[in-house]
């Protein structure tokens, strides 16, 4: 989904798929593209229309072959995997049959946001995992390291930070927990899925900001 210059941004998709009889063409870009030296091939949304109402993309999702004639990718140098590389792919008129299309042409918004918010409610999930293990290690060396025959940890210039980001960390796992509960119940789980990603991002870096400073 991803595009250098619309990110995850769905209404400033580029990349077009255009109808040429029984199959379409697809040009474009997506960027940070995981897996694609492990995968047959990959989910793509794509913009085949627009609304003129909103002026925003119509949405369609197709399933397309990595080997397919005109895809090219390009591995992205990054610092840190976990585990899967990270790739550019570049469509130039890839031909895709008409049946490798998910659903109705122009209706894929829907379909995009069901693999979305469910992702970003993993996403902070795994933040709060990171930020509990990052405050384990802190907490633990607090506890350890002693300066004049006391626990640094006594200290309340220490302790107070620690604490706190132990309560950031915390109300983001309640954030992720309710969306989790109304995804499951087929409750409308994209407010509460944004919300718990970034809560969880914000408690995750606090906690790892204060695991280096103890």
């Amino acid at each position: 989904m991803t595009e250098p210059d619309a990110g995850s941004n769905s209404h400033n998709i580029s990349t077009t798929a255009t109808r040429d009889g029984d199959i379409y063409r697809l040009n474009g870009t997506k960027y940070y593209i995981s897996g694609c030296d492990e995968a047959e091939a990959v989910l793509v949304v794509t913009r085949t229309s627009r609304d003129e109402a909103t002026g925003y993309g119509k949405l369609s999702l197709f399933v397309v072959d990595l080997d397919s004639p005109g895809i090219d990718k390009t591995l992205i140098p990054v610092e840190i995997t976990a585990p899967e590389k990270q790739f550019t792919l570049f469509f130039d008129n890839v031909e895709v049959p008409r049946e490798r299309l998910l659903g109705e042409e122009g209706e894929g918004l829907r379909q995009v946001f069901m693999g979305l918010n469910p992702e970003r409610i993993m996403s902070a999930a795994m933040a709060v995992g990171i930020g509990r293990y990052a405050l384990s290690k802190a907490t633990s060396y607090a506890t350890e390291r002693s300066v004049w025959g006391t626990p640094i940890g006594r200290h309340q210039g220490l302790a107070h930070p620690l604490a706190k980001a132990k309560v950031d960390l915390e109300m983001a796992k309640l954030m992720y927990q309710k969306a989790a509960w109304e995804y499951d119940n087929d409750i409308d789980a994209g407010e509460a899925a944004n919300m718990s990603k970034y809560a969880a991002a914000e408690a995750a870096l606090a906690c790892l900001d204060q695991a280096i400073q103890t």
